[in-house]
């Protein structure tokens, strides 16, 4: 899905940290744990994730060599201007190309870390993403490298929330020039809720009756192309926003 800068900078700019809310010109408006449950089927009940940022005793490098069995390089190689392991911090990319493609005779343990992997480029990359764009702090691996039950326990949509929350939050500052965390969860509800923002047709539109209904409803809009309005076209737009253009 095509992220719209334009649309999420414009949508910032109504959030007010005070009440969590959008303030629109019909009233004030916000993303709610349903909405994230409906559009990610993330689960929303089980234990909060809470997570200690000091280092283990042995540092991050030891604690990923004993749980994934990779080696990382204490120095920057070529082409790097720190090393793979930095300030807590882990290059997402470079773990990936390490791994490389899984063989057609791979053991259950290779298996099993391929997925543990897929998970840290999931929640690095994608539900949780930082600035950078690359690197994940190690914070997560405590979650990721559990047991898969208890990773299975996690309220992940709540953790998805609470972190477009504070993102919003950090925004309202002028001096901030970007934003982390799930930024396409809201993207998505804004799609929903103010239907005259969202693309006029996607290649995978499909109602509640429809066979694909079994992904989660926010699949809908994978492939969706922006419609390349404006900063001051979506501002324009808002401040004369009525209130029949809000889908409930």
């Amino acid at each position: 899905m095509e992220m719209d800068n334009n649309l999420l900078t414009a949508m910032v700019e109504r959030w007010r940290k005070e009440t969590h809310t959008f303030h629109l010109l019909e009233g004030e408006m916000t993303i709610t744990l349903k909405d994230v449950a409906m559009l990610t089927e993330l689960p929303i009940d089980g234990d909060a994730i809470i997570e200690s940022s000091q280092k283990p005793l042995n540092g991050w490098g030891q604690f990923i060599s004993e749980r994934l069995g990779i080696n990382i390089p204490e120095e920057a190689q070529e082409g790097l201007r720190v090393p793979h392991l930095h300030k807590s911090m882990l290059l997402i990319p470079w773990l990936v190309r390490t791994v490389g493609e899984l063989p057609e005779d791979a053991t259950d343990a290779q298996i099993e870390r391929y997925a543990r992997i897929y998970l840290i480029c999931l929640v690095g990359g994608f539900l949780f993403p930082n600035k950078s764009g690359g690197n994940m702090h190690c914070m997560w691996l405590r979650v990721l490298l559990e047991d898969w039950d208890e990773i299975g326990r996690k309220s992940w949509g709540s953790a998805c929330l609470a972190m477009i929350y504070s993102e919003l939050c950090k925004c309202t500052d002028p001096k901030t020039k970007q934003a982390g965390g799930p930024m396409f969860i809201l993207q998505l509800w804004v799609w929903e809720h103010l239907p005259t923002f969202a693309p006029i047709c996607t290649a995978n539109s499909w109602g509640p009756d429809e066979p694909l209904r079994q992904w989660a409803y926010g699949a809908r809009w994978i492939g969706a192309i922006t419609s390349g309005t404006s900063l001051d076209g979506f501002r324009q737009h808002l401040d004369r926003l009525e209130f029949n253009e809000v889908t409930f």
